[in-house]
């Protein structure tokens, strides 16, 4: 089996989405030289006359907006908008640009769209070409391939330090002339300062997206089961990944004829004992090829034990173990292994809405600073970031930097300021190569499931957001007329997720402005006033 192969959908291979992403995203044309700021912007609103930036009237919410909302059950009231064109852009004489606030200032939760001040504040104050650099050091001699000592691992706070570039790396050690550790093999961490959770976020521990930041994270603290079904013995082969110092799984399971609905429950697994996992189920035969991947029950442990089943799954000797430890002063620098490029990292981060990596980012802009990254130090920093380049706009409260939060909060008017700033910002291309692209790839992609003839695919590029009753996308739409605009909506509501529907309706809404009849717009405004006296 090969293991890329293997690990495809957790740990995201982008080949095939980066190429689309190119492919797609040249058609979002970006102005020749960035002059606009958040400051000039000029993104005003007032809720009382209902004016967005440039002093316009907004639009009634569309009437299939509303008609979503009372079909679920959902007040307008709890939804938060602002579509705002975006400032020289091409535009068309044909255009109705297209404005729309409606409680563009109430604070909400969006959830998982608060990655986007995480991602561009990281291209902001560390750049596109920011590295995390590992590094490996020996603490005593080598001769004839054996150090005689402890070998130790620092980790830089990588956010994508994955099976394939841990074991490139401890091939580096090895060329560099260490084969044997006749002493421990130490790993440091102690560039964030941080603790596991002591409860999950939700109800679902074993999620990977309830993975918790670590100085050296390896592989998102996740194994992967893989379950390839052979009719002919009846069986299903079981596999994981990566390989665990100690671990064991069962290797093969009965199939069942059984609908394929709800197959990990039908797996019956138990993962109590973290070392020993056990499936007293059946799997069923029409599901085909699937993978599952778990966050290990032992995140302490994690570590110590994938690092010392792939050092000697290469060859390697130890004489002592792994544990966890600071770099001695002593401790001679071996090698250097720098991480992928931030501009790729967010690329995860925000199509893949990947939680743990955005922490990662987040830390980092305060250990970046020469002191171990620490929450509180990161949300002064972007906090300091924020009032220098948005004054004027409100401050984003932030907690772990991911949306992974029940206290993170934002305003959809401070959310198109940064919009609007990072589009004229040097860094716009590789923000906007960072974003889903809609009915395409990443969290955006199930859009064309959901509307296959939908105008949005492929013209708009977004961040979408998830949280038990939180709904939200944020991002930039191409109108058919040529315009541009930024688009924020957030519903949150114990019954957002059955309204979901209404956001596809606003980015549709958005892309159609060449629709010529203005007057169009005054029965959904009549609508809309009918709908709010009701509730």
């Amino acid at each position: 089996m090969s293991a890329s192969r293997a690990r495809r959908p957790f740990l995201f291979t982008l080949a095939h989405a980066a190429s689309a992403a190119l492919a797609l995203s040249s058609a979002l044309v970006w102005p020749a030289s960035a002059q606009s700021s958040a400051q000039n912007s000029r993104l005003t609103h007032t809720e009382g006359d209902q004016q967005t930036p440039g002093g316009r009237a907004h639009a009634a919410l569309p009437r299939q907006v509303l008609q979503t909302l009372q079909k679920a059950q959902v007040p307008p009231s709890a939804l938060s908008v602002l579509i705002a064109p975006l400032p020289n852009g091409p535009g068309s004489g044909k255009a109705l640009p297209r404005h729309l606030s409606h409680h563009a200032q109430a604070s909400v939760n969006p959830a998982s769209v608060m990655k986007l001040f995480t991602t561009y504040a990281g291209l902001s104050l560390l750049g596109p070409d920011h590295v995390w650099r590992n590094r490996v050091y020996t603490d005593g001699p080598v001769r004839d391939g054996v150090l005689q000592g402890n070998l130790v691992v620092r980790g830089s706070g990588d956010p994508k330090l994955v099976v394939e570039r841990l074991q490139e790396l401890l091939n580096q050690v090895r060329s560099a002339g260490v084969r044997e550790v006749r002493g421990d093999i130490v790993l440091d961490r102690s560039v964030f300062d941080v603790r596991e959770r002591s409860e999950p976020f939700d109800d679902e521990p074993l999620r990977p997206y309830n993975a918790g930041p670590d100085g050296l994270l390896l592989n998102f603290k996740a194994v992967v089961y893989k379950f390839t079904p052979d009719a002919a013995s009846g069986l299903v082969q079981v596999r994981f990944e990566p390989p665990l110092a100690g671990f064991s799984a069962p290797t093969q399971l009965p199939l069942t004829q059984a609908p394929c609905s709800d197959w990990r429950r039908q797996l019956q697994a138990d993962f109590s004992q973290p070392q020993q996992v056990r499936f007293t189920g059946r799997y069923p035969a029409s599901c085909g090829e699937r993978e599952w991947p778990v966050a290990y029950p032992e995140p302490e442990a994690y570590a110590p034990r994938v690092m010392q089943a792939l050092w000697q799954e290469g060859g390697g000797k130890l004489t002592g173990q792994v544990r966890y430890g600071p770099r001695p002063a002593s401790a001679r620098l071996l090698l250097e292994a720098p991480s992928l490029p931030l501009s790729e990292i967010i690329q995860d981060i925000n199509k893949f809405s990947n939680n743990v990596m955005a922490q990662q980012l987040y830390l980092t802009l305060s250990s970046e600073m020469g002191a171990p990254g620490r929450f509180e130090a990161s949300r002064l920093r972007l906090s300091q970031w924020w009032r220098q380049g948005f004054a004027g706009h409100a401050e984003p409260v932030l907690d772990n930097g991911s949306g992974l939060s029940r206290h993170e909060r934002s305003t959809a008017q401070a959310l198109t300021a940064l919009l609007q700033a990072a589009h004229a910002s040097p860094h716009a291309r590789h923000f906007v190569d960072s974003l889903a692209i809609a009915g395409v790839d990443g969290t955006a992609a199930r859009l064309k499931d959901r509307s296959p003839q939908s105008p949005v695919i492929g013209h708009a590029w977004l961040k979408t957001g998830s949280l038990r009753d939180v709904a939200s996308v944020a991002g930039y739409v191409q109108g058919q007329s040529g315009q541009r605009y930024t688009l924020v909506a957030v519903l949150h509501h114990p019954n957002a997720h059955q309204a979901r529907a209404a956001l596809d309706q606003l980015l549709e809404w958005t892309v159609r402005d060449t629709a010529p009849p203005a007057q169009k717009e005054q029965p959904d405004r009549a609508r809309h006033g009918a709908l709010r006296s009701s509730r």
